[in-house]
């Protein structure tokens, strides 16, 4: 399953989204584009339960940023970065 998101900057961003996505039941890889802003999912995970923890991290589906979610990746972004 390929989801399309807002906001990914740098490694601490995709560290933050693969640990949280690797932690839902069903899902077995978690691949990032930081370029592209595609995340690929293999597994057997529910799309509305990824899109909801992305959106929960800062990180929404194209086309529905908005100030809340861009400040929400920023701490994502810094706790992926102290995580990395």
């Amino acid at each position: 399953m390929m989801i399309q998101v807002e906001n990914l900057k740098c490694g601490g961003c995709i560290s933050s989204v693969k640990k949280a996505l690797t932690n839902i039941a069903g899902v077995k890889e978690v691949t990032v584009d930081l370029e592209s802003g595609m995340i690929e999912v293999s597994g057997h995970a529910d799309r509305v339960q990824l899109i909801e923890k992305l959106t929960g991290l800062g990180y929404p589906e194209v086309g529905s940023n908005n100030l809340l979610s861009k400040t929400k990746s920023y701490v994502s972004c810094a706790i992926g970065k102290m995580s990395h």
